[in-house]
């Protein structure tokens, strides 16, 4: 999770949605991701996970990912959280929730046959403080206005 809290806080640096995420395999990092273009409101495809698949596939396409862990500063959205299913990866690892937006909650035995047969282990709050003094710093920068005046934004301000 160190790792992940690294790739946000660069993130930060760069002015984008403080979110990192690194995909471990036997104790070895082998993909990395970070949000990118959050400043560009229409943009929701260049989440951390979905960076950090990319990654994987580029250089170590002969991965088995259900051997995989995830560690992501931020709890995955339902987009991610799909993504990481359907790539295989079952274990995720998460800091910081996602009041708005995370899909880690949800039921699979609701969906569809493909989500309903999979199993998924969740492990939160690993080095929460950690990612919540990163995401209030970026909340509370008035130069960034992605999600802003949110309840993300707010739920995480008011957190002590």
């Amino acid at each position: 999770m160190q790792i992940a809290l690294a790739e946000a806080a660069n993130a930060l640096e760069q002015g984008e949605f403080p979110v990192g995420c690194v995909l471990v395999h036997d104790n070895q990092v082998v993909a990395r991701g970070r949000r990118r273009n959050s400043r560009r409101q229409t943009n929701e495809l260049d989440h951390a996970e979905i960076v950090a698949l990319h990654d994987l596939i580029e250089n170590y396409p002969e991965i088995d990912c259900s051997q995989l862990t995830i560690y992501c500063t931020m709890e995955p959205c339902l987009m991610c959280f799909a993504a990481l299913l359907l790539s295989n990866v079952h274990t995720i690892v998460y800091a910081y929730e996602d009041a708005m937006g995370g899909g880690t909650a949800i039921n699979l035995n609701h969906l569809t046959p493909l989500y309903r047969q999979m199993e998924v282990t969740i492990i939160p709050r690993i080095l929460r403080d950690e990612s919540l003094t990163l995401f209030k710093k970026f909340f509370n920068n008035p130069a960034n206005k992605y999600w802003q005046n949110s309840f993300l934004a707010d739920y995480t301000l008011a957190q002590e």
